[in-house]
């Protein structure tokens, strides 16, 4: 069964990192720990956060929900203390989920998005997936290749 995570609002910029891999994680940005861990049991998530409370909690003392402690402020860095504490994969399925929503991207025809994205975008690139939930469109240009690079150096350490 594939890792799925909840992410406290304090690790937002994780969750979009662990999006980007191509992990269902959802952001929660509420104050309520309780809801948080009872989407986390109900949905079998692992729990990310900052907060040392929640480790004190009695559901995770006892390992009825999984929690990654997240103790540094970079995200990078806390993508790289994730990966590691649950032996995860930097190329899981990159680039399948919607990096705002965490919805599924669904393939487009490059004459389906013509419109919806600048003209040098449709003069340049083939390959279109969109957000069902936002609309968001998403292609291989420079930022792609950038987070592609960026993914990389992260794998190997750097």
């Amino acid at each position: 069964m594939q890792t799925r995570f909840i992410a406290e609002g304090n690790v937002g910029k994780l969750a979009r990192w662990l999006r980007m891999i191509g992990y269902d994680t959802l952001l929660f940005e509420e104050k309520n720990d309780g809801k948080m861990i009872d989407i986390s049991i109900r949905e079998r998530r692992v729990i990310l956060t900052k907060n040392a409370e929640i480790m004190k909690r009695r559901v995770v003392v006892d390992g009825k929900v999984q929690t990654v402690h997240i103790k540094d402020d970079d995200p990078k860095a806390q993508l790289r203390e994730t990966v590691k504490t649950l032996n995860l994969d930097y190329h899981f399925k990159p680039f399948s989920l919607c990096l705002e929503c965490n919805q599924t991207l669904v393939p487009r025809s490059k004459e389906g998005v013509r419109y919806l994205v600048p003209r040098h975008v449709s003069e340049t690139q083939e390959e279109y997936v969109e957000c069902p939930l936002c609309h968001r469109i998403y292609w291989h240009g420079t930022h792609w290749q950038a987070m592609v690079r960026e993914l990389e150096n992260l794998a190997q350490g750097n």
